[in-house]
């Protein structure tokens, strides 16, 4: 169901050339996230005046709201190279090895989905992390022996939607942790529109109002929307984006207001009109949209309980009064005699 969503935060395959161009260079271009660039922004000055590789960081938060676009800003500050890899392609202890021996000083390497790394690859990771080494066995059986490799000082960035998955040695092993949230309308406006002058696309203030705020937080759906209303003004509107193009091209999308699609209208709408607005587990929800319980939690849910509508409690996953609104429900605690004025 995620692959061919306008509105995933994940990045889709005709995302890749856009997000090379339009992402930001520098910390200085960076926008948003305020506390987590002050703090690298100090922790990057301070390593590069000890001529020393800066300490490993770990970014989490949802998709698309840029951790590999701060990966690659942390190595243009760095003034180093970057090598870019996810968990799920190191498949084995020789990956890893080859990865690590072949980086220079103070290089980048950043690993995303690390919280898919393999057990006995992760185990490999702890000495390089910690003093720069790696202990790896040679042979099998009662001639196998360890042999000690020497690294080259390096800083792993990784990245992880999932930061609860990662096991307690692999995250203490980080110097700087943050997390990435969600984008406010503000930040989101300076994107888009920052975006339009690189693609040469002519965006007005209210165009711009209208595409970042249903954009759900993510500068990567932003930017989507983006190219989505860019190719409508070109057939319908002269090539201009106004608010009255930008929500005509998103109406035909069927993204509405709050950046919702058909599954996430889905979503809600099971646990309000199927389960009485719960609670329910998440096993239970996943199997009624026929989704993957992980998937649900990881892309799907975090935006809406963002923006309020729904919780989560020790028993389950519940609709807000919000949602209730918004889908012009009545409540349940709505009494007799009351008029659901949505």
């Amino acid at each position: 169901m995620e692959g061919p969503r306008l509105v995933s935060g994940r990045a889709l395959p005709d995302d890749v050339r856009f997000d090379q161009s339009l992402r930001p260079r520098t910390l200085a271009e960076y926008v948003g996230q305020p506390p987590v660039v002050a703090n690298l922004r100090v922790a990057i000055e301070a390593a590069r005046s000890r001529s020393e590789a800066l300490d490993h960081v770990l970014l989490f938060g949802p998709p698309g709201v840029g951790k590999t676009s701060l990966a690659h800003v942390i190595a243009a500050e760095m003034d180093a190279p970057i090598k870019a890899t996810a968990g799920p392609v190191i498949e084995r202890a020789g990956d890893l090895a080859a990865l690590l021996t072949a980086l220079e000083q103070r290089e980048i390497l950043f690993i995303d989905e690390i919280h898919r790394l393999d057990a006995k690859i992760e185990e490999i990771l702890y000495p390089a992390l910690e003093d720069y080494s790696l202990d790896l066995m040679i042979g099998t059986g009662p001639g196998a022996r360890s042999m000690k490799i020497p690294l080259k000082p390096f800083t792993l960035v990784a990245a992880t939607t999932r930061a609860g998955l990662l096991t307690a040695p692999l995250r203490g092993r980080f110097g700087i942790v943050h997390r990435l949230d969600f984008y406010t309308d503000v930040d989101l406006e300076f994107i888009v529109s920052r975006s339009a002058r690189i693609l040469g696309v002519e965006l007005d203030p209210d165009g711009a109002r209208e595409l970042a705020r249903r954009s759900r937080g993510t500068p990567r759906i932003a930017n989507r929307l983006l190219r989505r209303a860019r190719d409508f003004a070109q057939v319908r509107a002269d090539g201009v984006i106004t608010g009255d193009v930008a929500r005509r091209a998103l109406e035909l999308l069927e993204v509405d207001d709050h950046g919702f699609d058909e599954v996430d209208r889905k979503l809600v709408l099971t646990i309000i009109d199927k389960f009485g607005g719960g609670p329910v587990g998440v096993a239970a929800l996943a199997a009624a949209i026929s989704e993957e319980a992980d998937a649900l939690e990881d892309i799907y849910e975090p935006y809406l309980l963002q923006i309020g509508f729904i919780d989560r409690t020790p028993r389950g996953r519940v609709a807000t009064r919000r949602a209730y609104e918004h889908f012009g429900r009545l409540p349940p605690d709505s009494g007799p005699g009351q008029t659901n004025l949505f």
